[in-house]
């Protein structure tokens, strides 16, 4: 029995050995993700609406405030139907002639009363809306009309009208649901014509001060 057991091939003990330790675990750091810059229409869309925003002040700021105040009121904020949509036809056609009229106006600052007046230029010179009959005005023949002032009566409608197809009130009344190539018009078309236009009105410039028009001091 004895022989038997030292025959017996002891087992060697496994010597007790430290746990396994598990490599550190790296928390993964979180990829930053991009910058969401929007899609190419909507960067579009946005640098369209900068340059609208710049051809605003190239008109009169009495139209320009009148287009904002009722353009929501008659479009009943983008939802016509065909009655609002024929009323804000004509508003916009309205409001158009006022911008092509107010390039025809002219100021004038007196050097009696030191008073702004303004009036309607003419071919003889400029007719003043009101004036006191005690101080009669001088020499206005040098605010004679010139071609050039048809040419910025032209250029203020095109822009007028370039603002108001950017507006979404006008847009939703007349395009509910544009289809992608009349999309693309409404986004092409506006911006190349306020560019040429802005173009033109540094080309052909004007000293002229009218209706909705800052007034200097040297008129």
């Amino acid at each position: 029995m004895a022989s038997s057991s030292s025959s017996l091939i002891q087992r060697p003990q496994a010597n007790p050995t430290s746990p396994k330790t598990k490599p550190e675990e790296t928390t993964p750091t979180p990829k930053s993700k991009p910058t969401n810059q929007g899609t190419p229409s909507q960067t579009f869309s946005q640098q369209l609406l900068t340059s609208t925003a710049h051809l605003a002040n190239l008109l009169p700021t009495g139209t320009l405030l009148a287009f904002q105040l009722l353009t929501p009121v008659f479009t009943h904020n983008g939802t016509c139907d065909r009655v609002t949509a024929q009323l804000t036809r004509g508003l916009l056609a309205l409001l158009a002639f006022s911008c092509f009229l107010a390039s025809f106006t002219d100021s004038w600052r007196s050097p009696q009363d030191g008073q702004v007046y303004y009036g309607f230029v003419t071919t003889r010179g400029m007719w003043l809306f009101e004036y006191p009959d005690d101080y009669p005005p001088s020499d206005l023949s040098k605010y004679r009309v010139k071609f050039i002032d048809l040419i910025h009566a032209v250029l203020s409608v095109l822009v007028f009208f370039t603002v108001a197809l950017r507006d979404k009130n006008v847009i939703s009344c007349f395009y509910p649901n544009p289809g992608q190539e009349t999309q693309e018009v409404l986004d092409i078309v506006p911006l190349s014509v306020g560019v040429l236009c802005s173009l033109l009105f540094v080309v052909f410039p004007t000293k002229r001060h009218g209706i909705g028009y800052p007034v200097t001091n040297s008129n």
